[in-house]
Order: C-alpha cells, then structure tokens, then sequence
C-alpha cells in the first residue's frame, strides 16, 4: 500500500485511527529496519510515551469531571432544567467514551490489542457512540436555543424535561443506527507485530474505507454542523430584527447567559475536531507522504479530539454560576445555604411535582424559572 494511504489507512475509527491500524502505532524494530535511523526511533518512543501519558490525563480529567456534571444534574432539583438534561445525556457519554480511552492508550503502548474480539468491538462502539452522540446533543441543544429565545411561548409546550429525556433517548437510537458499520464490521487485524483492534473492511476495502470517511464526515459533523449554525444565524436574526419582547427581564437574561454557555460548548467541539476530519478527508482527496512528524501532529489532533470530553465540565464551571456553585457544594469548596440545602433534600419531590404537574409546570417555564437557569 502507498505511503500516502499508510497515513489513515484502512479502517480507522471515526474518532480514533490510532486504535485500528499499526501504521499509527509505534514501529517495532523490525518493521522499522532501514527506514528510520535511531535518532528517529527514539523520537518515535519518545513521543509514543508522552501521547499514552495524555491519553490517561484526559481519562483522568474527563472522567472526574463529566462525573461530577452528572452528579449535580441528579442531586439539585434547580440543575433539572431542559437545557441541563440535554448536558446530562452528553455527560453520560463522555464518560462512557473516557472508560475505553484507557484500552486505546494501553494498545498504543503495547504495540498489541490483548484484549480479545469482544472488548475490541465494545470499545469501537462505546468510541465512535460518543462522536455521535455529542455532536447530536449538541445539534438538539442548538435547536432547543432557538425554540426557547425566537419562540419562548409556543415553545413551552415542547421545551418539557419530559419530551427533553424522550429526544435523549432518540439520540442514542440514532447513534446506534448510525454505527451500524462499526458494530458489523470491527475486528482484530494480525501482521508481524501483533494484533490490531481495527474495521475489518470487506474488498474492496479502499473502496470501503473512503464511503465510510465521508460517511462520518458528513454524518458525525458537517450536517449537524450546518443546522447548528442556521439555528444560531435565525437567532441573530430576531435579536437584531425585532428583539425578544415576551418574557421578563429576568427570563431575557438567563435566555442570553443558557445561549452563550451552548454557543461556546459548540464552539469548543468544532475547535476540537475539525482538525480530525481535515486529516481524514484529505487523506481520501489528496496524497500525503506519511512521516514520522506528520504521524505525531495526528496523533496530537486525535488527543485533542479526545480532550473535548474533559473541556464541557470546565466550561460549565466558568459560565454558569449554577453549575459553578453546585461544584463548590459538592467538592466542599463552600458551604451550602439553608435554601439550597432544601433544595437538595426535596429534589425528588420537586422533580415529581414538576414532571406530574402541567398548570405548575407552564407557570414556572413562563415566569423563565424552569427553562432558563442554569
């Protein structure tokens, strides 16, 4: 296979090539032999060592923190508002995306998948499952800011924690038909090195490999990507237009505070993995020499694509002073009020009469207490 192809040879993950294909991983000796010198094997182990360090810091870090996120939606009956069980389901799968990171990072260390045929697709799932998943939660958030700022009354009677946690479970559905490929076709690989976690493509697998490239691409960021930005472009349009008139103050300016922490968490994603799908994209449009620079800077962008994983609670700490105080009371980091600790003993009840109550239900989204604080 051409150099060229050796890059993001087939069948890479849709979020993590490193796993699927040795011509990412580190060259053993004999695979190397005469086509590096051993200043550029050392600098091979070197940075080998430093991106499987990176891989377990931001396991570490995304873990803890996408915990805690879902540890305070559940505990505080304030924190269950629509937007916030839109953040809960992307919560809950950036953990489950950090729980196999540290297989991903084991095989890059090891040279070797030792984990066996199930484990390899469970991870492959549980990976891919998250790049869906995220940037359709984010995609149904975006939606959600539009209905909620250019039609805060008609909205109401959708923008329900009820029809919120309906639309979470329609994501995953979603998800799971759109990883079809990946569940069917992940497998091990064995050449001289070892065993490889890896899509095992059926011939002819450039072919193959090229639809899915497009496939993700167009699935997993460039078409949620444009409806993110329609949705965000009609907002603009009625803010600058017309204004927000309905609603009070109060509710105008949590509406603003919710759709600037979402337009950010869009923001950061698209920071975060645009480079990956450049990488891929170009490497089923162009010819590129695969050198031990251009290996690490995409080892790199697959870190940073990772990193987006441990970023949202970070975000959420900085721009929302709901999640920021409800950090601070669970890390012990400041004392709880006599209100917010009623709150927390009377979150189920609070929850119950909010889900069961209709009347109670549209006052308080009305009155902007319910939707918009965050």
């Amino acid at each position: 296979m051409e150099d060229s192809w050796l890059l993001l040879s087939p069948p890479p993950n849709l979020s993590e090539p490193v796993l699927y294909d040795s011509g990412f991983l580190p060259m053993t000796n004999e695979s190397q032999t005469g086509a590096h010198n051993d200043t550029d094997t050392d600098f091979q182990r070197t940075s080998t060592v430093v991106i499987t360090i990176l891989y377990f810091v931001v396991c570490a870090v995304g873990l803890c923190g996408n915990t805690l996120v879902i540890y305070v939606i559940l505990r505080y009956a304030k924190m269950k508002t629509v937007t916030n069980i839109y953040i809960l389901n992307l919560a809950v799968a950036d953990v489950l995306f950090m729980l196999g990171l540290p297989f991903i990072a084991l095989q890059l260390a090891l040279v070797n998948w030792p984990f066996g045929l199930a484990m390899c697709r469970v991870v492959m799932t549980v990976d891919s499952f998250n790049q869906f998943t995220s940037i359709f939660c984010l995609t149904v958030m975006s939606i959600d800011r539009y209905l909620a700022v250019v039609h805060p009354i008609k909205s109401t009677r959708w923008r329900k924690p009820r029809v919120a946690k309906t639309i979470n479970l329609a994501v995953w559905v979603v998800s799971l038909l759109v990883n079809l490929p990946i569940i069917i076709y992940s497998g091990l690989i064995s050449n001289r090195d070892g065993k490889f976690c890896s899509i095992v493509w059926p011939e002819p697998q450039e072919a193959y490999y090229t639809a899915f490239m497009f496939y993700t691409f167009l699935l997993g960021f460039f078409l949620p990507l444009l409806v993110i930005c329609l949705c965000y472009l009609l907002i603009i349009i009625k803010v600058k237009s017309s204004g927000i008139r309905v609603g009070s103050s109060k509710r105008k300016r949590s509406e603003r505070k919710v759709t600037r922490m979402v337009s950010i968490v869009v923001a950061v994603f698209v920071f975060c993995w645009l480079p990956f799908y450049v990488f891929n994209v170009t490497s089923v449009t162009g010819s590129i020499s695969s050198t031990p620079a251009l290996r690490n800077t995409f080892a790199c962008v697959v870190v940073l694509g990772y990193a987006n994983s441990c970023a949202n609670p970070i975000l959420y700490a900085f721009l929302s002073e709901n999640f920021k105080k409800s950090f601070q009371n669970v890390l012990c980091l400041r004392r709880a009020s006599p209100l917010e600790e009623a709150e927390r003993s009377n979150s189920q009840q609070d929850k119950s009469r909010m889900m069961n109550d209709p009347t109670e239900t549209q006052g308080t989204l009305l009155n902007g207490d319910l939707q918009t604080s965050i």
